[in-house]
C-alpha cells in the first residue's frame, strides 16, 4: 500500500511540476498597449468556417451583421450566394435568404452535416461519415453522389465546397480535395493534399494565381499543371494579395509564393496564435497570452501590443478579431 500512495504522490508531483513550468510565449519587449476596441451587445453562440451566430437572431459574415433568424436546434453552417445555411444534428438543412427572411429552402438529409455551399440550383453537401452530395434546390433531387473514408477525429475548421464555373471543390475530412464537374455530374479528379490518420481534414482552401491552394494541419498543396506539396503543421492561413502565409503551431509565421517557395519566415517561441489578418503591408496575429504582433510583410520588423482578450468563441471578419462581445480592431 505504501508503494503505491508513494508512486500516486510522485505522479501528481510530476503533473503539478509540469503544468508550472509550461512555457508560454514572452515577448521580449512591448510596446503601447493595444486601444482599439469595440464592445457588441450580440455575443457569439457559434462558429463555422466563414460564418458566425450570434445573439438575438443575427449572422456574422465576411460582409458583416445580416438579421436571420435560425432554428434553435440549427447549428450555423455556412454563408453562401445569398443564403444563410444552418442543419440540426440529424440532417435537417435550412436555407434562409439573406435578402428575403421569408424565403427558404428545406432538405431532410437524415445524417449529420459537415459542410455545405449554394451555388445557383446547386446545393453542395458534406456529411460528417464523409459522403459527399450534389442536390438541386428546386427539385431537391439529388444527381451526385460519393462515399467517402470516414474519419474518427477532425479539425473544426471544415472547408465548405467552393464552386469555380462548372466545378465545385470538395474539401473531405480525410486529406484529399475531390472535383466535380456540374455539367457532366461525374468526378474528373481526386487530389491527395496529406494522408494522416487523424486531424486531416483540409482547413483551407483557395484558388490563387489559376492555382488550387489546399490546406491540412499537416501539409499545403499548390496544384496546376503539376502538383507541389511542403510540410507545415499549420494553424492559420491567410493570402495576403501576393503570398500565402501560415502560422504554425510551432510558433512561426512562415511566407511562400502561391508555388510553395519559400519568402521569409520568422519565429515567436512557445506563441500559440488564435488568429491572423493581412491588412496593407502588414500582417495582424493574435496570439493567446493576449498579445497582438504586429508584423511587416518582410517578416523582419514587427511590434508586440498587450491585448484584453477574453476566453469565449473567437472569429474574424471585415478585418477584427471577434471573441465572443469583443472586437478588437486593427484600424
Amino acid at each position: 500500500m505504501k508503494l503505491y500512495i508513494s508512486f500516486g504522490i510522485l505522479f501528481v508531483a510530476l503533473f503539478f511540476s509540469a503544468c508550472s513550468t509550461k512555457q508560454v510565449f514572452e515577448p521580449a519587449h512591448l510596446d503601447q498597449e493595444w486601444t482599439k476596441y469595440k464592445h457588441s451587445k450580440d455575443g457569439i453562440i457559434d462558429t463555422s468556417y466563414d460564418v458566425a451566430l450570434l445573439e438575438h437572431d443575427k449572422v456574422l459574415t465576411d460582409n458583416g451583421v445580416v438579421d436571420v433568424a435560425i432554428e434553435k436546434e440549427h447549428r450555423i453552417i455556412s454563408n453562401s450566394d445569398g443564403w444563410i445555411l444552418s442543419a440540426s444534428i440529424d440532417g435537417n438543412l435550412t436555407l434562409t435568404s439573406i435578402d428575403d427572411k421569408t424565403l427558404r429552402e428545406n432538405f431532410e438529409l437524415k445524417k449529420t452535416i459537415a459542410s455545405a455551399s449554394v451555388h445557383g440550383d446547386n446545393l453542395a453537401v458534406l456529411f460528417a461519415d464523409n459522403e459527399l452530395s450534389l442536390y438541386s434546390i428546386s427539385t431537391k433531387e439529388i444527381f451526385f453522389n460519393e462515399q467517402g473514408t470516414e474519419s474518427l477525429a477532425v479539425n473544426t475548421k471544415i472547408v465548405n465546397p467552393y464552386f469555380i464555373n462548372d466545378l465545385v471543390l470538395f474539401s473531405t475530412l480525410d486529406g484529399k480535395v475531390i472535383i466535380v464537374n456540374l455539367k457532366l455530374k461525374k468526378k474528373l479528379r481526386t487530389v491527395i493534399v496529406s494522408t494522416e490518420d487523424n486531424f486531416n481534414n483540409v482547413i483551407y482552401l483557395n484558388m490563387i494565381d489559376n492555382k488550387i491552394i489546399a490546406a491540412t494541419g499537416y501539409k499545403i498543396l499548390s496544384m496546376a499543371d503539376k502538383e507541389i506539396r511542403v510540410s507545415y503543421e499549420s494553424r492559420n492561413i491567410v493570402y495576403d494579395g501576393k503570398n500565402v502565409i501560415i502560422a504554425t503551431k510551432q510558433g512561426e509565421i512562415v511566407s511562400l509564393t502561391p508555388d510553395l517557395q519559400l519568402n521569409a519566415k520568422i519565429k515567436f517561441p512557445f506563441a500559440h496564435f488564435l488568429g491572423m489578418i493581412a491588412y496593407e503591408g502588414k500582417l495582424y496575429i493574435l496570439e493567446r497570452e493576449g498579445y497582438m504582433i504586429v508584423l511587416d510583410k518582410n517578416l523582419i520588423d514587427y511590434s508586440v501590443h498587450e491585448t484584453d482578450i477574453e476566453d469565449g468563441y473567437k472569429f474574424i471578419s471585415q478585418n477584427v478579431f471577434y471573441i465572443d462581445d469583443e472586437q478588437i480592431l486593427i484600424k
